[in-house]
């Protein structure tokens, strides 16, 4: 019996010719993608088979970027990369370092490659856009003489501004020699200095807009002076020209929208701003006349000859409280004179009037002590000779000659005897 190997030295065994083999080390192989899986990892697990064989492939996530395109079951591909051994199963498998999709994939390479390239180059970049006119007068186009692209285009600028002119360019835009004819079509259009010009065709498939993809085309609305407007296909067909061109629309129709401007909104625009602007005017001016109204009346205020006028006032105002002030103390000095004058004589009338009763009073008394009223009662008044009054017996003495005064007259009188005391009281009185 011969040498026995285990399992794994066989695997390694074929995994080092397949190693060795140099056109297994970077192969390329077309196929039918079947069983694709794209894993949580970021791996694609499929299988590639055509009719009478299949192939595993793998593609880990690192060989991703060599993938430009969401692969699906069934799709046409070539897959470029090397054939190994995974020793573990045993099982051959090819691990893809990039896939291409055959035939209209082959295309999109080129188209993405290209994109890739014009756009390091710089000529997709912002900077360099052109502005598109707001009021073109002149649009240039560049499709088909027959397509539906031009008359769309016709329609819609006839449309929108009936006084814009149209000039076409008719171009082959698909077939061999359809890029040199756009190419020509560009350059003849803007030796007459259009205000824009418009370049594009109607839908189609990769292969029937390819003439827009072509390096020629992209410089040539590259280096145009004046702005371009591509319209290349429907709404989702995006070509070279598109990135290369100043504005891209959706369709022919749009860029016919883009290029010339509706008149009608033009017209109502113009209304519209003419109104703000008669508005704004009117606004303007009826502020400036305030301003100039306040202007004139702080002039008046403080003219000189208005400050006059404004002491001249003020001094009327002043002279006449003055004299209202005036007038108003004299008739309250006067009021309280007269108020005075008349407590004085109320006072006075009341002082008369106490004296004439104090006076009374006294006359009253007066009388009652008056020896004339005495005497008129019967009394009589006593005096010596010489005058001297008698109030005591004691005074008088014997022969003396009296003279006793009555009401009416005197009587001389000689005392004869000696005198007697009187036999009742004395009678004292109180003067008051």
């Amino acid at each position: 019996m011969g040498q026995v190997y285990s399992v794994a030295q066989i695997s390694s065994y074929i995994r080092n010719m397949f190693a060795q083999d140099f056109m297994l080390r970077k192969i390329s192989v077309r196929g039918e993608v079947s069983n694709c899986k794209y894993h949580s990892s970021g791996h694609i697990y499929f299988t590639i088979k055509d009719e009478k064989s299949a192939l595993s492939c793998v593609m880990f996530a690192g060989s991703r970027r060599g993938l430009s395109f969401q692969m699906d079951n069934g799709d046409s591909v070539i897959v470029t990369g090397s054939v190994e051994v995974y020793e573990r199963d045993g099982k051959y498998q090819m691990y893809a370092s990039s896939i291409t999709r055959e035939g209209a994939g082959a295309l999109y390479e080129r188209f993405l490659a290209l994109k890739a390239e014009l756009e390091e180059m710089g000529m997709f970049a912002p900077e360099y856009k052109k502005p598109i006119p707001p009021f073109a007068k002149t649009i240039g186009i560049v499709t088909a003489a027959t397509g539906a692209a031009v008359h769309d285009i016709e329609t819609v600028s006839r449309r929108r501004n009936p006084g814009v002119q149209l000039v076409l360019y008719p171009a082959q835009v698909q077939g061999e020699g359809a890029a040199e004819s756009i190419v020509r079509g560009i350059r003849a259009l803007e030796s007459i200095r259009p205000d824009v010009i418009i370049v594009g065709r109607g839908g189609g498939s990769i292969e029937d807009l390819w003439a827009f993809n072509e390096e020629i085309v992209a410089r040539a609305i590259f280096e145009c002076s004046v702005p371009v407007i591509s319209a290349v296909g429907h709404e989702t067909d995006v070509t070279i020209a598109d990135f290369a061109a100043d504005l891209r629309a959706a369709t022919p129709s749009a860029a016919a929208e883009l290029a010339s401007p509706d008149i009608r909104a033009v017209l109502e625009n113009v209304t519209r701003i003419r109104n703000r602007m008669h508005n704004a005017m009117a606004g303007k001016i009826t502020s400036l006349r305030m301003r100039l109204d306040g202007f004139r009346t702080k002039w008046q205020l403080l003219s000189p000859a208005s400050k006059l006028r404004e002491k001249q006032q003020r001094l009327a105002d002043l002279e006449t409280r003055m004299r209202e002030c005036m007038e108003t103390k004299i008739g309250d000095a006067r009021d309280r004179s007269a108020d005075l004058q008349e407590r004085i004589c109320r006072a006075m009338d009341r002082r008369v009037e106490r004296s004439r009763v104090s006076l009374q009073l006294l006359i009253g008394k007066m009388k009652g002590l008056s020896p004339l009223d005495r005497l008129n009662q019967g009394f009589s008044y006593t005096e010596t000779a010489s005058g001297k009054a008698l109030k005591s017996i004691r005074e008088v003495s014997l022969g003396d000659h009296l003279v006793i005064r009555l009401s009416d007259g005197s009587v001389p009188a000689v005392a004869e005897g000696t005198p007697v005391p009187a036999e009742y009281p004395q009678t004292v009185r109180m003067d008051k």
